[in-house]
């Protein structure tokens, strides 16, 4: 492990550098609204000191607010989260801070209605499309996995399955069927399992218009990007489920994409899921991971995490209509928000969070045709890796950097730091 020392930036100092650059600079100004959905526990105190130290002194925000934490949430029915979905689909871009899926703890902690289901599967389920989680790489942060070179991008579908699912707790013997009932009556039924005892029952669900749209989608973004592009499901298993996603892939390959990946010289690999994992394992990187929806929630903190940590994964849900949410790729931080509320000093990486919002800042510039909007997203991005690079970081970060001599932060101060090479950039 790397010396770390803790270094405390003078208030004066911090005020005297704000000041200036507020009295100079002319904050850049938003046309079309951005909607701005915010989130729980650390997240949520970082969503604040972003904003107010990285963002308000140099644009003039223009959002439309949704609050997305679970008091709020579990007070309108969750009608908010549909809310801000459908705000979303208005103005064409989001940013999302993260949230909390309810448990049977939270149940207790936030005394809730009910367990309201994962405010990111019932936005995806409302927008459609593909999420694009890849790690943000700096120097000095090296992958777990020494072969891996290059960033890994996971297109994760966002629509269905365990995310939309209908769950049974079986109390006794009886027998489980899958029915299902066409518009003209007719029923088709399986049987799922003769249960002897009590048990548990899930029923999910996609659509072939939202699997040929993940597809679209993800060798679109393949072509873009000009990254190849592997797919795994396990359709040896689940011989109509999975095997309709291998189906429609291929199909969507060799009629649309074939001639555009040859010509660009680009490859589409399928395999069986264990297969894809395995092999990646080994690859040096470089090229686009598309996961089912729930492949694609778990190896998403896997690449993040081997690439440095959880907190440096960018996110993005890009629906077929051209409607993009950005978010962090990671949780909201309950070990640190507890020790928050205690007073106690907490190192809680910001920087996807930031990413987050660069992103909804480029797009919204890129869309309104502001380019001082986009300009100033990649200088904020740019202060960041910056700022970690000279070996001013936060913790999680330190105990893993190759560089000597690094400082390591609290989150206020690791911002600052970063407004202060921001400001060096604008």
């Amino acid at each position: 492990m790397k010396p770390t020392r803790n270094r405390k930036i003078p208030e004066e100092l911090k005020s005297a550098v704000r000041f200036r650059m507020e009295e100079r600079m002319e904050k850049i100004k938003m046309t079309t609204p951005l909607v701005e959905m915010d989130g729980d526990e650390m997240t949520r105190i970082l969503w604040k000191m972003i904003k107010e130290e990285l963002l308000s002194p140099f644009v003039e925000l223009n959002t439309e607010y949704y609050d997305l934490g679970l008091a709020h949430r579990n007070e309108t029915d969750d009608q908010v989260t549909v809310d801000s979905a459908e705000a979303t689909k208005k103005y064409g871009v989001a940013v999302k801070c993260a949230t909390i899926t309810p448990n049977a703890a939270r149940m207790t902690e936030y005394d809730l209605k009910e367990m309201w289901k994962s405010p990111n599967g019932t936005i995806r389920a409302i927008l459609d499309g593909t999420v694009f989680r890849a790690p943000i790489v700096v120097k000095g942060i090296e992958p777990c996995v020494r072969n891996w070179e290059k960033p890994i991008t996971i297109a994760r579908h966002a629509y269905g399955d365990v995310y939309k699912n209908v769950e049974m707790k079986i109390s006794g013997p009886g027998k489980a069927e899958l029915v299902f009932t066409d518009e003209a009556g007719t029923e088709q039924r399986e049987t799922i399992f003769d249960f002897k005892g009590p048990g548990v029952l899930q029923g999910m669900h996609n659509t072939e218009a939202s699997i040929r749209s993940f597809a679209r989608a993800c060798f679109q973004y393949a072509v873009s990007t000009k990254q190849d592009l592997w797919f795994g499901s396990k359709d040896t298993i689940s011989k109509k489920y999975d095997h309709t996603f291998k189906d429609i892939f291929q199909e969507v390959y060799e009629t649309e994409y074939k001639e555009q990946f040859d010509a660009l010289g680009l490859t589409y690999f399928y395999s069986l899921i264990d297969d894809i994992v395995a092999r990646i394992m080994k690859a040096e990187g470089g090229f686009i991971w598309a996961c089912k929806n729930y492949d694609g929630d778990v190896m998403s903190d896997m690449v993040s995490s081997a690439f440095g940590s959880l907190a440096m994964m960018t996110a993005v849900l890009v629906s077929p209509t051209g409607v993009y949410e950005y978010e962090a790729a990671h949780g909201t931080v309950q070990r640190h928000y507890y020790k928050y509320l205690k007073g106690e000093e907490t190192s809680t990486n910001p920087v996807a969070t930031i990413f987050a919002w660069t992103g909804a800042l480029r797009k919204r510039g890129e869309l309104d045709g502001i380019e001082a909007l986009c300009q100033f997203a990649d200088k904020l991005e740019k202060a960041t890796i910056d700022t970690i690079e000279s070996g001013v970081m936060t913790k999680d970060l330190a105990l893993i950097t190759t560089l000597e001599n690094v400082t390591a932060l609290n989150s206020q101060d690791f911002i600052h730091a970063i407004r202060t090479r921001l400001e060096e950039l604008l």
